[in-house]
């Protein structure tokens, strides 16, 4: 079994499966596309929208309200530290507390473990592209962002070889992945990473 980070949607991606559906999706870091998704079985009904129609429907408040910029630097801090926590299989020494929710922290380290046990680290990075879709004025203001990450140079290594881990070539390499994000005090928190099963 190979192993590979998350995108958090309560599907583990840190198992890769030999069928038609390389992996499973999880939370908060998304290898997902490494262990990826088949791009025969990508998901294209409504329910799900794709990333330009999210990235165009932006909501006037996000900018209203000046929290836009806030939202999408707690993002990027989420996956910098998810990113770091993959190169090491190790959550120690990362921010990863300071921006993203206990609940999303236990899906992560799920997935390291996994990659503990089999092994495996991740060289390289992500590249992600975050846009804030709507931001919910509330008792606990809510936020949505939609993005398109990119695993291209983001890749799934055998720690003692420091060789690629082989992966199916039906993978997605970039895809849809939404998150959502709760500002708790002064301090936005990233709840749950969703990584679509749909190209961008």
């Amino acid at each position: 079994m190979t192993a590979t980070p998350r995108g958090s949607s309560g599907h583990n991606i840190a198992a890769v499966r030999t069928g038609k559906h390389a992996t499973a999706l999880l939370l908060a870091s998304s290898l997902l596309a490494l262990a990826g998704c088949s791009g025969s079985d990508a998901d294209t009904s409504s329910s799900t929208p794709s990333l330009s129609k999210a990235a165009g429907s932006s909501s006037p408040s996000a900018t209203a309200n000046g929290e836009a910029a806030a939202v999408i630097a707690a993002y990027t801090s989420s996956w910098d530290a998810q990113t770091l926590a993959y190169s090491k299989a190790s959550s120690a020494g990362t921010d990863l507390k300071e921006n993203t929710t206990f609940k999303a922290l236990a899906d992560i380290e799920k997935d390291l473990a996994v990659m503990r046990k089999a092994g495996q680290v991740t060289t390289g990075k992500p590249a992600i592209n975050p846009k804030v879709v709507k931001v919910t004025d509330a008792k606990i203001p809510r936020a949505t962002v939609a993005d398109c990450v990119d695993t291209t140079h983001w890749i799934l290594t055998d720690k003692a070889s420091k060789k690629p881990v082989p992966l199916p070539t039906t993978r997605l390499i970039k895809y849809v992945s939404t998150a959502t994000l709760e500002k708790w005090g002064t301090k936005w928190m990233v709840t749950k990473l969703t990584a679509q099963e749909q190209s961008c």
